[in-house]
């Protein structure tokens, strides 16, 4: 019914509300590691029916096509008991602009296994592939030099800096403006 991708190690599922525990259990487990690279959290984020509505707004999002978001499993887990991450393609907008943002986010016990390399590049031929967009873009603080290592070994250029961008951990955050074009769509 909602879309499913595979890559080599991972599968990439869009999900519903029946997935509010493993989505609340994938957060919770990742608290403190994701707190780094994400806004502030009020408790009230952690609360499951919390989670339930949030993932039950992005389906619907999804089907307006406003955005793409997959969770991660790995292909061991048939039963889709374990979230290990998520990919987010955001903001899309069709006309004259076709362009999107991407963020992403890995269990902390899963990084650096290549697993981001992985869905993205997934994503990025489903955005190119399917979606027919001509940008897709990323912002990322510069201190987050694995994110950077990813986006650059994908293509994605570096347009440039912008100060204090996003409001991170409640601080206000620099971010670098990583951008890939399609090479197709003209």
């Amino acid at each position: 019914m909602y879309q499913v991708y595979e890559t080599e190690r991972l599968v990439l599922k869009v999900i519903d509300g029946s997935f509010a525990e493993l989505v609340l259990d994938y957060f919770n487990r990742n608290r403190e590691y994701l707190s780094q690279f994400d806004p502030l959290r009020s408790e009230n984020f952690y609360k499951l029916e919390n989670r339930k509505n949030a993932v039950e707004q992005e389906l619907i999002e999804i089907i307006d096509g406003k955005q793409l978001r997959l969770w991660i499993f790995k292909k061991e887990d048939i039963g889709y008991e374990r979230i290990i991450g998520t990919i987010c393609f955001s903001n899309i907008t069709k006309g004259f602009f076709l362009s999107c943002y991407v963020g992403y986010s890995i269990d902390c016990s899963e990084a650096n296994k290549g697993y981001i390399t992985e869905v993205l590049k997934k994503g990025i031929a489903v955005m190119f592939d399917e979606y027919k967009l001509h940008r897709i873009e990323a912002t990322v603080m510069p201190k987050n030099i694995s994110s950077l290592k990813v986006l650059e070994k994908l293509n994605f250029k570096n347009e440039g800096l912008s100060e204090k961008y996003q409001k991170i951990n409640g601080k206000w955050e620099d971010h670098l403006h990583m951008v890939l074009l399609n090479p197709i769509v003209e």
